[in-house]
């Protein structure tokens, strides 16, 4: 795992992995959009449905990339990962842009539904504060100069915050919402048609690789920014012991 996690390893793996994870990704939201554009209409809501095959896997990513910065946090605090802070940094912007879009994909598909954009129920309110919680760790990782300090401090918010995580996947069931139960992965299998359940697969599918995608691509960028810090950090270093003797 730590020969894996050794940042220039990590550059040379992803240089080669990266175009095959990009094509993927927009072969399989092409497909996915194809079909769900194809695929027949809800017999309860009609034409809206096809909302589904993007706010599904929006807010699944919005989850799935918190629960990946809160793994990195442990990384950070417990095992001292070499690319833990890497992982997390990379991923709190695109996990802030996935449970944007799905709350903005959410409220089209509600005007129709629930006759409103917008209700206070648990699952919104809920996916509300899942956004808020990536801007407070952008917020304040950017408000700390000491990296290791923010490091630190940025991962102790994802491990408080990541209690969120089960309240949003379970409000469904522990209040009243407008919102319908589980309706893909549940007990005696999935209550979606076939028509239906296949497009918004192929466009999990396809989200989950885009952020795949865009994740080893912002983790690069960050590497690559930490190494041009780094022999800047050191030219000052040099400069000022010059001056010093």
């Amino acid at each position: 795992m730590y020969s894996l996690a050794n940042p220039q390893r990590f550059m040379s793996l992803s240089a080669k992995a990266l175009p095959f994870f990009a094509a993927a990704a927009a072969i399989l939201i092409a497909i996915g959009l194809y079909m769900g554009f194809t695929a027949p209409p809800d017999f309860r809501q009609g034409e809206t449905v096809r909302i589904m095959y993007i706010h599904v896997p929006s807010a699944w990513l919005g989850m799935f990339a918190y629960v990946m910065i809160a793994i990195s946090g442990l990384g950070v605090l417990i095992w001292r990962h070499p690319l833990a802070d890497v992982a997390a940094k990379a991923a709190a912007p695109l996990g802030a842009a996935f449970t944007f879009l799905a709350l903005v994909t959410g409220s089209l598909w509600g005007k129709p539904m629930w006759g409103t954009y917008w209700q206070w129920d648990a699952r919104m309110t809920s996916m509300l504060v899942l956004l808020f919680l990536y801007f407070g760790l952008m917020a304040l990782r950017g408000a700390i100069e000491d990296a290791s300090r923010a490091s630190r401090l940025t991962a102790i918010l994802a491990l408080v915050g990541a209690i969120n995580i089960p309240i949003i996947k379970f409000s469904v069931d522990w209040w009243e919402t407008l919102h319908q139960p589980a309706s893909v992965f549940r007990m005696g299998g999935s209550t979606i048609h076939p028509d239906l359940l296949w497009p918004l697969a192929v466009m999990a599918l396809g989200f989950t690789l885009l952020f795949v995608t865009l994740h080893i691509a912002a983790m690069r960028n960050e590497i690559l920014r930490r190494k041009v810090l780094g022999v800047q950090l050191r030219r000052v270093d040099r400069a000022a012991a010059a001056v010093a003797t």
